[in-house]
């Protein structure tokens, strides 16, 4: 027979911090201690970069996503400046410009590594 729900059924209300005994609130007050009582302990320190390239990716793959990038800022900077007026639109309509400037420098780079230019 088959039984819908876990034996006993699991409680998404309890937190992990709800028992005194818990090892997670222990670990939680030393690092609460450490922080206030011993300023000097070091701490590791949030990474430099949020987004980062795998390092031995091929320069065509890396261009073809840039180009995809690229194509992607410049239809969000098109709709964009078809819902302004005035100076706002043109300062959106000069960002759309340079964005596919930028393509079409990308897509000269993907013609060269193809022996297409």
């Amino acid at each position: 027979m088959f039984k819908p729900t876990p034996n006993p059924p699991e409680d998404l209300s309890v937190s992990p911090y709800a028992s005194a005994d818990s090892p997670r609130f222990h670990e939680a007050a030393e690092r609460a201690l450490d922080f206030h009582l011993r300023p000097d302990t070091p701490r590791p320190c949030p990474p430099e970069t949020l987004f980062s390239v795998v390092p031995d990716t091929h320069a065509e793959t890396l261009l073809a996503n840039a180009y995809q990038t690229l194509t992607s800022a410049n239809a969000m900077a098109c709709d964009l400046a078809f819902d302004l007026d005035g100076s706002r639109r043109h300062v959106a309509l000069a960002i759309q410009q340079m964005i596919e400037l930028g393509q079409l420098l990308v897509n000269r780079v993907l013609d060269v590594e193809h022996g297409h230019g």
